[in-house]
């Protein structure tokens, strides 16, 4: 038996393909190829049993889980090209001096992905920006994340629609992260009244009035400087223009909705006790 298998591997060994000064025979090719499944096999084995343990450790969020599987899965498949590239006897010297003429290339053509995925690794490290977190940028534009991924962040504005970002512009630029720390935002309602009014009774009236709010903070629970707020904000040429500040959890857009509420509320107030908005006033004097 033993030497029916070997004449059968000398008999595959005869059979070769002359190139050059490279001889390739049938042995070398079967021998490859077996060895190239194993190794393939035992890559795709060693990173499914890592990924799934990237995803037990409970003290990752989503988002962290998806970046390093995706980083592990990239040091797999290194590892898994070299092994086979030792197997199939190719000079590793040689192609390294022919990847790094390639490589300089590519470089200069794939920077970019190469700076947005450096910056993904970054924003994961630090952690300032997470999904969920609201957005705005120093163009403007604001919403939602939704999902990080290794090249770009998607952002979800309240009209439906996906800003896409590079991530490396999280890095380099400005931007506002309203949720990083804490959920509790401040906002402001501006109104007029006419100066014949009670200034007084109107800044006591429009507290207890946006203090109803279910979503402004009020109450004795809440601290003294989260509570509702109305002052004098300047003296106008028509009346004296006050606002109202006031706290609530969350953003004061789309879902919330919250200054336009109050905005109602001021007015029906105001008009309930009777008090005057003012119309714009001109003197005109005929000489």
């Amino acid at each position: 038996m033993l030497d029916t298998v070997n004449e059968f591997l000398v008999y595959l060994d005869s059979i070769s393909l002359s190139i050059g000064a490279v001889s390739i025979s049938v042995l070398d090719v079967s021998r490859a190829l077996f060895l190239g499944a194993l190794v393939i096999w035992a890559g795709i084995w060693i990173n499914r049993r890592g990924i799934n343990t990237i995803k037990r450790q409970k003290r990752f969020d989503v988002r962290t889980k998806e970046v390093l599987s995706k980083v592990y899965q990239v040091l797999i498949f290194c590892f898994v090209a070299i092994t086979l590239l030792q197997l199939l006897g190719i000079n590793l010297t040689t192609l390294a001096v022919f990847g790094g003429a390639v490589g300089v290339g590519l470089g200069l053509g794939l920077q970019s992905i190469a700076s947005n995925f450096i910056s993904g690794i970054i924003i994961l490290i630090d952690k300032s920006v997470t999904v969920g977190d609201y957005i705005e940028l120093d163009d403007g534009s604001k919403g939602w994340v939704r999902e990080f991924r290794m090249r770009y962040t998607i952002l979800e504005t309240y009209d439906g629609k996906d800003i896409v970002v590079p991530n490396e512009k999280f890095i380099s630029c400005t931007f506002i992260n309203w949720s990083h720390k804490d959920p509790l935002q401040r906002y402001r309602v501006d109104f007029s009244v006419a100066y014949k009014t009670d200034i007084r009774h109107v800044v006591e009236i429009i507290k207890e009035a946006v203090a109803q709010h279910p979503q402004v903070l009020s109450g004795d629970k809440v601290a003294l400087e989260l509570r509702p707020d109305c002052e004098i904000d300047s003296f106008g040429d028509s009346g004296v223009n006050l606002f109202v500040e006031f706290w609530i959890e969350g953003i004061d857009d789309g879902k919330n909705r919250v200054g336009g509420d109050l905005n109602l509320i001021i007015f029906e107030t105001l008009r309930e006790h009777g008090i005057e908005i003012p119309f714009p006033q001109r003197e005109v004097r005929l000489l």
